[in-house]
């Protein structure tokens, strides 16, 4: 199944061409959360038959080191899709986390690739349903279907934004991809972002976005981050190892803000607790804490942890109680 119930950590998904060898190799060692060997736009047509053996190579014999092992096949309208996933999976299947799927337009495409995924897998003994997908969004017609795309299979692990195809299909005028067209004073990626992170949240998904191509201009692949991160959004592709470390900082919170979310969550549970006299809201410092506050903490926390945060303060409860902390899962 998906990896709905345990969400990994998104924050950094690399792409590795799947036909480069030293690539693949390299990619094993560096500090990303999810690698993704790429069998579509990364390879040359005539090259898709070897890349299909490099990546399952790749697979079953690197040390990956925990990441998120992903591979991307080629989307449904090409003649390469059903060799792709027969020969990863059949190859690969346990050493795999997740197929990505390209170009995704309607529901029907992730039904008949999970259908698929679901007979490799009896076929070759593997657990039915343990390969997670994840679907790119990457024009106007799967934009205007996302919300029946993210609803399409239990595997569905994120939604991820294709700004190339995007911006090509909107009849973009702009050449940079991932970066702000000239001549619009506002963010031009603001609706489809948000369109896809609410899909993706309503149906307990991650949400990914797209890369951003000028691998030298570093400031200008931090700005386009930290616009989706801002809205909620996981991670990012990065497509060099020079956009990596920035890639998992910025969409991780801050030690402040984790340290503060853990403080909330923890100081909320006392107050409403029989301890700390049953209130439905409380004072913590300057600051009025609530249910809602609680929801807002744990998405700030559950990043943090993710991220392998650890905290450097500790709630103290108001002098006269009997101290210790109330909520018996707290790490």
């Amino acid at each position: 199944m998906s990896d709905r119930g345990l969400p990994r950590a998104r924050r950094s998904c690399l792409a590795v061409p799947g036909s480069s060898p030293r690539f693949l190799e390299k990619a094993q060692g560096l500090a990303a959360d999810e690698v993704f060997l790429d069998l579509e736009d990364a390879c040359a047509p005539l090259a898709k038959d070897r890349a299909r053996q490099a990546v399952v190579e790749a697979l079953t014999q690197g040390d990956w080191g925990g990441k998120t092992r992903a591979v991307r096949v080629n989307d449904w309208t090409t003649q390469w899709t059903y060799r792709d996933v027969v020969t990863v999976v059949e190859g690969a299947g346990e050493h795999l986390d997740c197929l990505m799927l390209p170009k995704v337009r309607d529901a029907t495409q992730i039904q008949a690739l999970d259908l698929l995924l679901t007979q490799i897998e009896k076929a070759v003994g593997l657990p039915a349903g343990g390969i997670g997908l994840e679907a790119q969004i990457e024009d106007a017609a799967g934009l205007a279907r996302v919300d029946e795309i993210a609803a399409a299979s239990p595997r569905l692990a994120a939604l991820i934004f294709g700004p190339a195809d995007f911006m090509a299909s909107l009849n973009m005028r702009s050449l940079a991809v991932g970066a702000q067209p000239p001549g619009y004073p506002a963010d031009a990626f603001h609706y489809p972002l948000m369109r896809i992170l609410v899909a993706a949240r309503a149906h307990g998904l991650q949400a990914i976005d797209g890369p951003f191509l000028r691998i030298r201009d570093l400031d200008g692949f931090r700005e386009s981050a930290r616009r989706s991160a801002a809205l909620g959004f996981d991670g990012k592709w990065v497509l060099h190892p020079s956009q990596i470390e920035a890639c998992n900082e910025i969409y991780s919170p801050s030690q402040e803000d984790y340290d503060r979310a853990e403080l909330v969550l923890e100081a909320y549970a006392y107050h409403t607790s029989a301890r700390g006299g049953a209130k439905g809201a409380a004072m913590l410092g300057d600051e009025m804490i609530d249910e809602a506050s609680r929801k807002m903490a744990l998405v700030i926390a559950g990043k943090g942890r993710a991220a392998g945060l650890r905290r450097t303060t500790a709630f103290e409860p108001p002098a006269g109680t009997d101290g210790g902390s109330p909520d018996p899962t707290r790490r």
